[in-house]
């Protein structure tokens, strides 16, 4: 394709021939009734800033400590996306790079196309880079749309530079939502607060995904003070990721458990929603059981917390060194 083709009768095609196939193999396995033990309640949901979708205030991540990220692992994968959507999951985040992900999502969401809200994004820095993880991402996916396509894991003010650049991948962003194929925009980070608020200082965004947990008010950068009022000012959605810090958190010496974690994070004032991996069906139905049971932590309860994480920050903040 050039550069000036447009993508929308391509993509349409391709992910509707893949999605047809998809959705009749959904719809024959229907999803597995792993709730049985699990109230029947629902979970609160927030208006995820200024999209103006109400979602669940627990959502599943698609890479980390998790079979969606792994090779050989789709059958597994299968069960676990089937299980989220019995448990009333609708938030669904993957990635261009997080291996066979969107594959395996792929091969169950079809058949809930219009009842879940999809997020996937491009690590691209470039328009053409940008438009390539798009064109794949719609394919494995098995559909002709994005919810929220999202800039990956910026960390430096040179890549928003480049981003944002001449032929940068916001190009491919706009193109993409004049052509009715991304609906909502993001940027996602772990590594720098001051990187993602100028972020959404400079385009206006519609979300942003940040690392968000007990233990990173200690480090020497925190993100909450940082990006959240940046957010606020702006109406934009805050997604929460390394909650638990891949299970860190609960090492002897911190937190007791999830209630915890979740009950931190989602207790931060301008937070919506955040997404946590789950290693198989009954973790996640334990995440679930939190989520139902939430009600926002007092101020005393959040420093009590934050006592907890005084000694083991630096532990449960070491993906802040990746890049």
């Amino acid at each position: 394709m050039t550069k000036n083709t447009t993508r929308r009768n391509f993509l349409i095609g391709t992910a509707a021939m893949a999605g047809t196939i998809a959705c009749s193999s959904a719809i024959e396995r229907q999803p597995e009734q792993v709730v049985a033990s699990v109230p029947n309640q629902t979970m609160p949901e927030k208006i995820l800033g200024k999209t103006g979708v109400s979602v669940p205030i627990l959502g599943l991540g698609g890479a980390g400590q998790t079979p969606l990220s792994g090779e050989g692992k789709e059958k597994e994968s299968i069960e676990l996306v089937e299980a989220a959507i019995s448990l009333g999951i609708r938030y669904f985040d993957t990635a261009a790079g997080y291996g066979p992900s969107e594959g395996y999502m792929g091969k169950v969401l079809p058949a809930y196309r219009d009842k879940i809200f999809l997020a996937t994004k491009t690590a691209a820095r470039d328009r053409d880079g940008a438009w390539r993880d798009l064109e794949r991402s719609l394919q494995r996916l098995n559909t002709n749309y994005i919810d929220l396509w999202q800039f990956h894991s910026v960390s430096f003010h040179e890549q928003l530079d480049q981003i944002f650049g001449n032929d940068g991948a916001a190009k491919a962003l706009e193109e993409a939502q004049e052509q009715k194929i991304v609906k909502f925009s993001g940027i996602t980070g772990h590594h720098e607060p001051d990187v993602i608020a100028a972020g959404l200082r400079r385009y206006p965004f519609d979300t942003t995904l940040v690392s968000l947990n007990a233990a990173d008010i200690h480090h020497p950068r925190p993100f909450a003070p940082v990006v959240l009022p940046a957010a606020r000012e702006r109406n934009v959605g805050v997604i929460a990721m390394k909650v638990p810090a891949y299970g860190r958190l609960f090492k002897p010496g911190a937190l007791e458990g999830m209630h915890q974690a979740m009950g931190y994070v989602l207790s931060l004032d301008g937070v919506h929603t955040c997404i946590i991996a789950a290693e198989n069906a009954e973790q996640l139905k334990g995440n679930v059981r939190v989520a139902q049971a939430f009600k926002p932590l007092a101020q005393a309860d959040l420093t009590k917390i934050e006592q907890l994480t005084a000694q083991v920050w630096e532990d449960n903040t070491f993906f802040r060194q990746w890049t």
